[in-house]
């Protein structure tokens, strides 16, 4: 059973230009996380900064942050499918799908020390809440691809699958989409797959 931290958290919400001084903490925090199974992530601090700046870009993003005192521990982002990596697009304009017509939910990451909490499903409502402000009613997220004998895999891996499917999003598999990081333990970026998972959101 997962033990609440010490000290009271703080949930705080941000939008476009706001995130920008979050943004190396928010960095730091993807870091510490992605370095898990099933990323196996080894990032920089700088590709970071690069990466979140369409959120800083986007006055219809959104980045929620839960802070122990001010040190975020879990954090989520989202926005405009439209507005997101190119990487990202690519998959639905080949599909024949409009991008403007949908949300994109970045990621969720949360410390170990937090999870169990109920924090996913609190970061879809937010997301899912800023998508119908926005007048979108359809969307998306994506998910790494791992051979399931990976001997990376942890033996105690849960993962999100029963979140994902509990909140009636569907996987895809006619839409993935190529994207490349560093592994752990690598000396080059390799490319991964990602799937996307749907939902249509009601009013």
């Amino acid at each position: 059973m997962t033990t609440p931290p010490p000290h009271p958290l703080r949930h705080l919400a941000l939008h476009g230009p706001a995130i920008r001084p979050w943004v190396d903490a928010l960095a730091a925090l993807r870091l510490q996380v992605f370095r898990e199974w099933p990323y196996c992530y080894d990032g920089s601090l700088a590709y970071e900064r690069d990466y979140l700046r369409c959120y800083v870009e986007s006055p219809r993003a959104v980045v929620a942050l839960v802070l122990d005192q001010e040190t975020p521990v879990a954090a989520t982002t989202g926005l405009p499918l439209a507005e997101a990596h190119s990487e990202m697009q690519t998959p639905f304009l080949s599909a024949g799908l409009d991008p403007a017509d949908w949300f994109y939910c970045g990621e969720s990451v949360v410390l170990p020390a937090l999870r169990g909490l109920g924090l996913g499903g609190q970061f879809f409502d937010l997301r899912e809440q800023q998508a119908r402000s926005l007048g979108l009613r359809r969307i998306t997220f994506c998910a790494v691809e791992r051979a399931p004998d990976d001997p990376r895999r942890p033996s105690r891996y849960r993962g999100n699958l029963g979140l994902w499917t509990r909140r009636g999003y569907q996987r895809q598999p006619q839409l993935q989409c190529q994207y490349a990081w560093r592994d752990l333990g690598a000396s080059e970026d390799s490319e991964k797959t990602l799937t996307f998972w749907t939902r249509e959101l009601g009013p």
